[in-house]
Order: structure tokens, then C-alpha cells, then sequence
């Protein structure tokens, strides 16, 4: 039997997916839940990227762990862009529906927080609120105890010519990345010395960036839509958003530049 297009990409269960609380229904409720659900599948793919790149570090396959790098900076572009949209609902088309989403909320991601740990950010959250989803639990407990990019990144250094500190090579991967003037020292000469470090450096900029423009849009658009109040879910909304802006993921990569 020949599969069809929408066989193959499910298109009747994802169409049904869709499914508004508000009575009566709310005509931009819909938009709400399409926005944050194509935010969620962008989240599975950033993920599914990342994983495959912190692999080719470990495998001391650079060269092919650069594309993963350029297609979740496309995607970061595309998650930022789609913010505009949401920003054409009012405060007001928002508030008809806001009260059916009941406890949910935008910081209850776990993809995202899965995203976050990867990227050794782990005390933005609290992983007692993913106690109700066992497997969503699981996988944050998981990727908290897991090394992160940071990790992958100063092994393949350390493994290709360039030796790193011992605070860097035996660092506890639970624990957040902090600036290490003897961690720049290194990368700074691996910059100076190897072209293709010095792309991956960058591109490992590219990345935290994109993830800080992302925050700070995704801040303001909160802030436009529902101003000072709390959010959804327990959180203090725009004020907890203002706390995570800024965050570098890789901060030697940033401080290192004052070496040059």
C-alpha cells in the first residue's frame, strides 16, 4: 500500500491537536496553542541537533559537528520571528481566553529546560514542578546529571593539542560553568593557532546568542500582552523573564575576547 503525504506526517492526529478550552470558543485561542506547539517541535529539533553535535565533540569529529551548529542558529532565527505573530493578539484577545489555561505555563517546558541543561543552565528551574510527568521528570533529571556542550567542547580541546586545566576537565557537570582566566588562556591560543577552532568558537557564540535574543523578544512580548501582572502557573511573569536574560551559556568564550 502506497503511503500518502498525509500518512506519513500524520497529518490527521496533528490537525486534532488543536483543541481550545474557552466556551465559547475564543477565536485566538487557536493561534495561542499553534504558536506554542511549533515552539515545542523547534524545541525537539534544537535538542536532536545538539545532541548530535556534542557527539561529533566526543567523537573528535569536528567537521561535521559545525552544520548542526548553523541549522540551530536557522531555527533560533525562526523561533524569534514567530514572536511577531503572537505580538498581533491584544492584551484584551488574550485575556478572553487566559483563565482556561488554568495552572499551564510557558516556564512548564521541559524541552526547553532539557535545552537549558544542555547548555549547562540548570537553576532557572526547579525539578520538583515536573514531578506530576514522570517521564518528563526523568529526562530533566537525566540531562541535569549529564555533561553538557561546555563539557564536550573543553574534551575535544583538551584531547586535540590544546591541554585544559584540570578545573575544566573535572568539573562537576551539575554545577554552572563560571569564567576561568586559565580555561581562556587555552582557547585563546587555540584561536590564534587553528582556524577551525576559532570557526567553532564563534559558531558556539552564534549559539548563545541567538538563545539571549530569544529570551530578551520573548520577554517583551509578555510584557506587551500581559504587563506587570503574574503569569500563568504560579510564575511572577515578566519579572522572572527579566532574571534569565543576559544568561552566557559559554561565558570564556565571551571574556576571551578581551585577550585579543
Amino acid at each position: 500500500m502506497v503511503t500518502t503525504y498525509g500518512q506519513y506526517l500524520k497529518i490527521d492526529e496533528l490537525l486534532s491537536l488543536q483543541q481550545p478550552r474557552s466556551e465559547p470558543e475564543e477565536h485566538d485561542e487557536t493561534l495561542f496553542i499553534v504558536i506554542h506547539q511549533v515552539y515545542e517541535l523547534w524545541f525537539k529539533q534544537v535538542l536532536h541537533e545538539l545532541d548530535r553535535f556534542g557527539r561529533h565533540l566526543d567523537g573528535d569529529a569536528l567537521a561535521r559537528g559545525g552544520h548542526q551548529l548553523r541549522r540551530v542558529r536557522r531555527i533560533f532565527a525562526t523561533l524569534i520571528s514567530q514572536i511577531s505573530i503572537l505580538e498581533t493578539m491584544t492584551p484584551l484577545e488574550f485575556m478572553s481566553f487566559r483563565a482556561f489555561l488554568d495552572e499551564s505555563s510557558g516556564f512548564q517546558s521541559a524541552q526547553f529546560r532539557e535545552l537549558e541543561c544542555l547548555l549547562g543552565i540548570t537553576d532557572t528551574f526547579e525539578l520538583e514542578w515536573f514531578e506530576s510527568n514522570p517521564g518528563e521528570h526523568a529526562r530533566l533529571s537525566r540531562r541535569i546529571a549529564e555533561p553538557t556542550l561546555w563539557d564536550s567542547f573543553v574534551g575535544y580541546l583538551h584531547r586535540n593539542g590544546h591541554p585544559m586545566p584540570l578545573s575544566a576537565t573535572d568539573r562537576d557537570p551539575t554545577a554552572a560553568v563560571v569564567p576561568d582566566p586559565a580555561v581562556q588562556a587555552v582557547i585563546a591560543g587555540a584561536y590564534r593557532d587553528d582556524v577551525r577552532l576559532r570557526s567553532l568558537c564563534e559558531a558556539m557564540v552564534d549559539l548563545d546568542e541567538s538563545l539571549q535574543q530569544w529570551r530578551y523578544r520573548h520577554m517583551m512580548m509578555v510584557q506587551r500582552t500581559i504587563g506587570v501582572r503574574p503569569g500563568t502557573g504560579g510564575s511572577s511573569g515578566v519579572d522572572y523573564l527579566k532574571g534569565t536574560l543576559f544568561r552566557q551559556c559559554f561565558p570564556d568564550l565571551w571574556q576571551v575576547r578581551a585577550l585579543f
